[in-house]
């Protein structure tokens, strides 16, 4: 049984879909149809029921699903044993923010595929909450601070904040000295999140209010330029806006705590070694470039 067509299929299972598995795979979705036809043949019974909104575990397949699972991941930890020191090959799915990834940590991923010219890598950039189990992903960077979850987290670096506001703002409403005059000003926000703030050793959490909200750190950087409202973003967005005039640091005796940047995994025993390549690439990259991280630390 051809170990492609176990993975496929797997695929299809978890994504609910031929379409939805093809663009996870990265092939046709023909190619993925007829691997289902082959493995189904393989075994003469049927594993997926075909539905107008996509395809569903027979019992059978339920049944098959988990071993599917387990014989790729130990057909895949076997390769990577067998294989040259240092080399990988197959596919790294990251899914990385759009906010921080094409400008931030995309260069680690190029730099990655360079040194491995048999890995193939398919990255997703967006804000939202990614689930990496129901997706197909392997990993996810995700920056600031993480919510409990069974995901398995490896901290890669640091990332400091700051509150920053236009000078225009400041002017016409003046600037907050303390976490509780915040509720006299406009908070841009990525939701209804929580600002957390340092009183010495002491944390003082805030629900700060706003009318204006986008789940993308630029867009609240250019939202705070334009004198909208009061801002808590990374250094890593604000220090060309704050070198350049246009953002200033505001309530600076009580900064936030500093988050971090974090790739998450799915749970499991072992990371694949293309996941701890990774984690290893952007440790050393935090390293090379602590000023873009915290400019003014």
């Amino acid at each position: 049984m051809d170990i492609e067509d176990l993975q496929t299929f797997v695929a299809v299972a978890d994504a609910g879909g031929v379409s939805a598995a093809a663009r996870r795979l990265g092939v046709s979705k023909s190619i993925v149809s007829r691997r289902l036809i082959r493995i189904e043949a393989e075994l003469g019974v049927q594993l997926l029921a075909r539905t107008t909104r996509g395809a569903a575990l027979t019992e059978a397949g339920v049944t098959f699903r988990d071993h599917a699972a387990q014989t790729s991941a130990e057909i895949d930890a076997a390769r990577e044993t067998i294989l040259p020191t240092g080399e990988l090959r197959g596919r790294l799915r990251v899914a990385m923010p759009l906010s921080f990834g094409p400008t931030h940590f995309a260069p680690v991923l190029a730099e990655m595929a360079q040194q491995h010219p048999q890995l193939h890598i398919h990255t997703s950039y967006s804000d939202r909450f990614v689930d990496l189990i129901s997706e197909g992903f392997d990993c996810a960077i995700r920056v600031g601070y993480l919510q409990d979850s069974n995901l398995i987290a490896k901290r890669v670096g640091p990332i400091y904040g700051k509150l920053v506001a236009s000078p225009a703002y400041i002017e016409a409403h003046g600037s907050p000295e303390t976490p509780e005059q915040l509720v006299n000003h406009q908070a841009l926000m990525q939701g209804t999140e929580t600002w957390q703030f340092m009183d010495g050793s002491r944390v003082v959490t805030v629900q700060p209010q706003g009318r204006f909200k986008a789940d993308n750190a630029t867009a609240l950087a250019a939202a705070a330029a334009a004198g909208l409202g009061i801002a808590w973003l990374p250094d890593c967005i604000t220090h060309q806006y704050v070198a350049s005039g246009a953002l200033v640091p505001v309530m600076r005796r009580y900064p936030p705590p500093s988050a971090g940047a974090y790739v998450v995994r799915p749970p499991g025993q072992h990371p694949a070694r293309k996941v701890r390549v990774l984690v290893e690439m952007l440790i050393e990259y935090f390293a090379r470039n602590p000023d873009v991280w915290g400019l003014d630390r």
